[in-house]
């Protein structure tokens, strides 16, 4: 192709004015931002102008158009929108852990929308302490002397660390040096906070002795941590926290346990494994407890840290208290948790707690219900038993039993899994014993008949 030639299919190319007044993308700029859309069609411009010196072929402006539409919805993929969780995980990390309420949240609506009285005392007219009600409500909740939030759960212990053991020895068994999501390790975190990481045991046995042999002049704190995330079986031992604490009090140490999962009330009762409670573990001596706010507990991700008054208080004087103290959204949903906790209305008001009470023949029903609705004839749709699981670093490996539609077809399942993550709303399933399951346990009620119509789109 001539120079002359090439020169004219770029000159031919539109502005990025022209494109942004097109027909085409000037509603996309209304939707998501003149700055956006323009700074999308540049890219494409320029990838365009490669292409055309490269092969010599003109682009249509239609074309062009359809790659800006292309990039920008793709990029508002990543915008923090609703999805129907129809995994089974109910305390799914990556889709938020813990939905909150409708009531809930129109509580902190009305507080979040006007001003509030977040560090202001009503009866005196004086500068209050932030989080004053909801330190009292969990301090109530769990049968503990005082409390403080912040955060999150990494945040409490890195806070907890850094206040009552920089500089010096923290005893940890091997067995619990573990890692959550997201890459958080024990191991890193100690060392980030100026503790001096002193490992006891091996990987699946410790004994008392083993930290007993371990304690030096500048050890400070035994620190226990909670296999909430992972479990372990066969030849293994460690030393419970009753134990710990015996020897804490002796040698004149501080006993704190990261619980981690924020498991306030027996979860036998709903069929499940027993998970250690915050409660047990403050009655069995441990002087702070640390654990977060948007696992069991059901509330906005905070991290909570309950114990003796003097530690809490060290804790809050400590400069990076103030750095990692949550807001008003936070303290008025954690405020509305530990009253649900405090009136027996958790199982009611707490969205975790209304899918992992729901009986499963309930369940069952809603998918006959669902799949009875549709009408599609192209694809193999049932209803099949299944597994649900809690998620988010809470009884692992604990299964809850439930029902799924599940969805059979020719076409790859990878492909079917993708086409409802695109839908409106997003919805996330499974794959499994090659069918697509849409696990309803995680999904609430009022979503099914959105849900059913999505089906409906999505496999016709």
């Amino acid at each position: 192709m001539s120079k002359e030639s090439l020169q004219e299919k770029l000159r031919s190319l539109p502005s990025v004015e022209e494109l942004l007044e097109s027909a085409e993308l000037k509603s996309l700029a209304t939707e998501y931002s003149r700055p956006i859309v323009a700074k999308n069609c540049r890219q494409v411009l320029a990838d365009t102008r490669e292409k055309i010196s490269a092969a010599g072929n003109a682009v249509a402006k239609s074309d062009i158009s359809a790659e800006v539409k292309r990039l920008v919805y793709q990029q508002f993929l990543l915008k923090t929108q609703a999805v129907i969780n129809a995994t089974g995980i109910i305390l799914h990390t990556n889709l938020g852990r813990a939905p909150l309420s409708s009531e809930l949240l129109q509580n902190v609506s009305s507080v979040a929308s006007s001003y509030n009285n977040l560090e202001f005392v009503l009866d005196s007219g004086q500068r209050g302490q932030r989080g004053a009600l909801v330190e009292e409500l969990l301090s109530e909740l769990t049968g503990a002397e005082s409390a403080c939030v912040v955060n999150n759960n990494a945040g409490a212990m890195f806070l907890i660390l850094s206040a009552l053991a920089k500089g010096k020895e923290v005893i940890v068994s091997r067995g619990e040096l573990v890692q959550i999501g997201g890459g958080f390790k024990i191991p890193e975190i100690l060392k980030e906070s100026g503790a001096i990481l002193r490992e006891v045991g091996t990987t699946n046995q410790t004994t008392l002795p083993d930290y007993e042999n371990a304690l030096t002049e500048k050890s400070a704190i035994i620190l226990k941590v909670h296999h909430s995330n992972f479990k372990m079986q066969g030849f293994v031992r460690e030393v419970p926290l009753r134990e710990l604490s015996e020897l804490a009090k002796e040698k004149n140490l501080k006993l704190v346990y990261d619980q981690g999962s924020g498991a306030v009330v027996d979860t036998r009762q709903f069929g499940l494994a027993k998970e250690p409670m915050v409660q047990e573990g403050l009655k069995d001596g441990a002087d702070l407890v640390a654990f977060s706010g948007d696992k069991l507990l059901g509330g906005p991700q905070a991290g909570i840290v309950v114990g003796k008054p003097e530690l809490v208080n060290q804790l809050k004087r400590h400069s990076l208290y103030r750095a990692l103290r949550p807001g008003k959204f936070t303290l008025t949903g954690l405020e509305e948790t530990a009253i649900y906790f405090l009136k027996s209305q958790a199982v009611e008001k707490i969205p975790i707690w209304r899918m992992i009470s729901q009986p499963l023949e309930e369940i069952k029903k809603r998918t006959e219900k669902m799949i009875a609705g549709l009408k599609i004839a192209s694809h193999r749709i049932t209803s099949i038993p299944t597994t649900s699981f809690l998620g988010g670093g809470s009884l692992p490996e604990q299964g809850l039993p439930s029902f799924a539609v599940a969805i059979g077809s020719t076409l790859p399942l990878e492909d079917i899994s993708r086409r409802f993550r695109l839908s409106r709303p997003a919805v996330v399933g499974r794959i499994s014993q090659e069918q697509f399951l849409l696990d309803l346990r995680s999904v609430f009620p009022e979503q099914d008949s959105t849900l059913a119509s999505i089906i409906s789109q999505v496999l016709t």
